[in-house]
């Protein structure tokens, strides 16, 4: 999180037209209470700037021969070999990566239209037509449009979302087999330091790669539904308006996250960008295309901390299955004083939870990981630490209550 030096912001371009009687009005809003939504492009015709916009800017891709430059050794001559690499990356990906327009209506309290439009990236998820971008790419959106990298333009429909993960799937009906999906990496092997790659739309501008370096991994950063989104990927490669829902590629071209935010005072690239790291995307992805929406168990742990010990209890849901099992997280315990009240935590107390069914789990992503492979209403035997003792703990999980938009 920033506080008061910048604010967390969505790369989604957007803009509102709320519609009077008498004249039209450009409204700028956030949606978003901890996450501020980025300002919106504007376009250059009806305010007579440089801004892209949509079509105002179509950057295509034009290879030099019909397999691309990798094919083509005269191209590649004189190249350094990081430079092979970005070359490659983009040769390989670019024609997974897509273009997401969106378009809304809704009544204001005072009875006004309000029309929105806005715009962000996404990527080609298999064969089948299914999509993958942010949620807050096609928040409140009843018509969304999907341009591929060649310009091929389809109607989109809404296939599921999880508002707690930012992350929806969309499908699209190409009516032949010219999909070419994006390959999938593990986020959990990235390292600070490693090199990756942004593609998307910034700013309107299709097919725009971007490079830099994981910054700083396991960050967290608040979601639509108020909740915090873990394990998020930090990186240094520009991110601007209307990247969100675009891949974070490694050097091998494989999607190892989806950029979703930057941290900003002014809503533009500062160097400080996030991304939803692949392990989740491939964990709730799945269940969005099965089912359309995330059935995602809960086991009544509010927040946790990792640990060299393992995994440590901090808060409990009260009267969720983990207190009701007899699990311990932080004690809070306030003094009163002449000049206010003292708060300490008393870390002592705080059980700290080590394997999950006999499944070693040493962060996060593996206890999300092994609940989310159960079901609401399954048992699962926690292995856990309290103190000097060894106890194992049979908590049976419930059905979460989705979040609400």
């Amino acid at each position: 999180m920033v506080g008061a030096e910048g604010t967390i912001t969505e790369l989604v371009t957007r803009r509102e037209i709320i519609l009077a009687t008498s004249a039209w009005m450009l409204r700028f809003g956030n949606t978003l209470a901890a996450v501020t939504m980025i300002l919106p492009t504007l376009s250059a015709g009806m305010w007579g700037l440089s801004l892209a916009y949509g079509q105002n800017a179509v950057v295509m891709a034009n290879p030099t021969t019909e397999t691309g430059l990798l094919d083509d050794e005269d191209e590649l001559e004189g190249l350094t070999p990081e430079e092979r690499i970005a070359v490659g990356v983009y040769e390989q990906c670019h024609h997974s990566v897509v273009h997401i327009e969106t378009r809304g209506d809704s009544t204001s309290i005072v009875g006004r239209v309000i029309q929105s439009e806005g715009s962000g990236s996404g990527s080609v998820w298999d064969h089948e037509g299914h999509i993958l971008t942010n949620y807050h790419v096609i928040r409140g959106a009843s018509h969304m449009i999907i341009t591929m990298h060649d310009g091929e333009q389809y109607d989109a429909s809404l296939v599921g979302h999880d508002i707690s993960n930012d992350i929806a799937v969309l499908k699209i009906n190409p009516g032949d087999d010219s999909l070419r999906p994006i390959s999938v990496g593990r986020s959990e092997r990235l390292r600070v330091g490693q090199r990756v790659f942004a593609l998307g739309s910034p700013l309107g501008l299709e097919q725009t790669m971007t490079s830099g370096i994981v910054s700083s991994l396991n960050r967290t950063i608040p979601s639509l539904s108020k909740r915090t989104m873990r394990s998020i990927i930090q990186i240094d490669a520009a991110l601007n308006r209307g990247n969100s829902g675009g891949p974070l590629l490694n050097s091998r071209g494989e999607l190892v996250g989806m950029n979703t935010a930057i941290a900003s005072r002014v809503g533009e690239n500062s160097g400080i960008g996030f991304a939803i790291p692949s392990a989740t995307i491939v964990r709730v992805v799945s269940q969005l295309i099965e089912f359309g929406k995330v059935r995602r168990p809960n086991i009544g742990i509010e927040s946790i901390a990792e640990t060299s010990r393992g995994l440590m209890v901090v808060a409990l849901e009260p009267g969720g299955p983990a207190e009701q099992a007899g699990l311990k997280g932080i004690r809070v315990v306030r003094y009163r004083m002449m000049l206010g009240e003292l708060v300490r935590s008393d870390y002592s107390t705080a059980d700290i939870v080590t394997e999950v069914d006999g499944e070693k789990v040493s962060d996060v992503d593996d206890l999300l990981s092994t609940i989310e492979n159960r079901k609401a209403g399954d048992s699962v035997l926690l292995t856990l630490k309290r103190g000097e003792q060894t106890l194992r703990v049979p908590i049976r999980l419930v059905e979460e209550t989705p979040p609400t938009p």
